[in-house]
């Protein structure tokens, strides 16, 4: 506007380099800072130029002035893309500063905001206002960590749960657990998330792992409402439902952010108490801050504090507080297992127990004692839900040989009354449940057959023919069943 008007050079000559350097600093893009530092300097020739002779100084109104709003000029406004792109350059700054890629970071980050979120939970009134609020949380956190179209993900297991407990109550178990699992494999077919993850990517697939256990779940003990507790297990009479869930609470418990992103995997009649305050929430709990802080490192802090983590007081003297509701690994309780089977209770325990409530004690018949198909189908279905590579279904099967094999052992070490032998035997069992996990989990970490096989291979394949040996040898050297009178005393 300024170079439009001729007689700002004429009669104003002194002023006039300024006001072009002035004029060309803005055009270039400089900030606000710059601007300000030069408007200041040249205050006393602009209030001359408002003030001029000029004769059409008296026409020019306030909004055709360039200097009367400089804040029309400066600061240049930042668009949304720009802002956008400003924010992606930071994150990528402080993703590169810990060694992670800006999805892994944006997980974190929103994973690290569900404790905030768990926080809050406990201030929200009315059992509807903090079912909505435990979805919507989830819901929006993530979206932000994996995408606005992430949601749509869930959508189809949630769906197929409860159209199939609103209209087919006796089978709705098994057709929410065919169709989400096989929902699930669909997604692991397409995603392949282990590949995205050794390229430092990450998608929604292990958010809807955790969902898939929660649909069959509520599905099956929907199911098992219909049943009459006599015969039904210790589990299904705790969990059952009789009365089908509101969509609302059907929606807080599948997005609930304290377990959305990774887990651990909780009942909904669980759920339904803590929300309601009713059950052990329904006096007042104990304060979670300190158990919180011992779970951040272990994420299960989010479970702690909203207070869905307490499972009541303990037998001692004084009773103290427990919270394992959200407990889901015990680090020393795996590396000094005295026996395999000790080692679900000890890893990924949610799961491990989803698995022996929904898949093991439902594939034993009434009558007969389990034995090593009822635990190969269990450790295949933990497989599939882990993924399709073959390291998975490698890892699972070995795991089921090791258990089989360390069940031996220990009904050895049952049968001998001499404590020398026992001892000697106790201390096998744990370097063989030592040896043969060690083995067998480079599956799980390789995740394909080839690299699995030759990681195998190089050892001579001893974490599988050891298992195999143990269970040839159970066979053959059988320990004495007790009198039940002895068994008695």
């Amino acid at each position: 506007m300024l170079l439009s008007q001729g007689s700002i050079k004429g009669k104003h000559g002194a002023i006039y380099p300024l006001l072009q350097n002035l004029i060309n600093r803005k055009r270039k893009g400089l900030f606000y800072k710059t601007a300000c530092s030069i408007s200041a300097s040249a205050a006393p020739y602009t209030h001359a130029l408002r003030s001029s002779s000029h004769p059409d100084a008296s026409k020019r109104t306030k909004s055709s002035s360039a200097f009367y709003r400089p804040h029309r000029i400066w600061p240049p406004r930042r668009s949304a893309a720009a802002a956008a792109a400003a924010m992606g350059l930071e994150m990528e700054e402080m993703a590169a500063s810990i060694g992670v890629s800006v999805p892994v970071l944006r997980f974190l980050l929103c994973f690290a905001a569900t404790i905030p979120t768990g926080l809050l939970w406990r201030a929200v009134p009315g059992a509807t206002g903090r079912h909505l609020y435990a979805g919507l949380t989830g819901a929006a956190l993530s979206c932000l960590s994996f995408g606005a179209t992430s949601n749509l993900l869930f959508v189809a297991p949630m769906a197929l749960g409860y159209l199939a407990m609103l209209l087919f109550r006796r089978h709705a178990g098994l057709i929410t657990f065919l169709g989400a699992f096989g929902f699930l494999i669909a997604c692991h077919a397409y995603y392949m998330s282990g590949d995205a993850w050794k390229e430092g990517g990450i998608d929604a697939t292990g958010a809807l792992m955790v969902l898939t256990l929660k649909v069959i779940s509520c599905a099956i003990n929907y199911s098992d409402g219909i049943l009459k507790e006599e015969g039904l297990r210790e589990a299904q009479k705790k969990y059952r439902l009789t009365k089908l869930p509101s969509l609302i609470e059907y929606f807080g418990y599948c997005l609930c952010c304290g377990s959305h992103f990774a887990g651990p995997v909780y009942e909904m009649k669980d759920y339904l108490d803590w929300t309601e305050r009713k059950g052990i929430w329904a006096s007042s709990t104990p304060s979670p801050l300190l158990p919180t802080l011992r779970a951040i490192v272990q994420a299960e802090a989010a479970i702690i504090i909203s207070g869905l983590g307490f499972t009541g007081w303990s037998e001692s003297s004084p009773p103290k507080a427990k919270w394992d509701r959200a407990k889901n690994v015990d680090v020393l309780g795996v590396e000094l297992a005295g026996s395999a089977v000790q080692l679900p209770l000890m890893w990924n325990i949610q799961v491990s127990t989803w698995l022996r409530y929904y898949v093991y004690e439902r594939l034993i018949q009434k009558g007969k004692k389990p034995g090593f198909l009822q635990l190969l189908g269990t450790q295949t279905v933990s497989a599939i839900w882990h993924g399709l590579y073959p390291g998975y279904i490698i890892f699972f099967v070995q795991s089921a040989l090791m258990i089989n094999g360390s069940r031996v052992i220990y009904r050895w070490q049952q049968a001998v009354s001499n404590s020398v032998l026992r001892s000697i035997l106790a201390f096998l069992n744990f370097a063989y449940t030592l040896l043969v996990l060690n083995y067998s989990c480079i599956g799980f970490q390789v995740l394909s057959f080839k690299e699995t096989l030759a990681s195998y291979q190089s050892v001579y394949y001893v974490g599988t023919i050891v298992p195999i040996v143990c269970l040839l040898l159970g066979n053959v050297i059988k320990p004495a069943r007790k009198p039940k009178a002895q068994k008695a005393e």
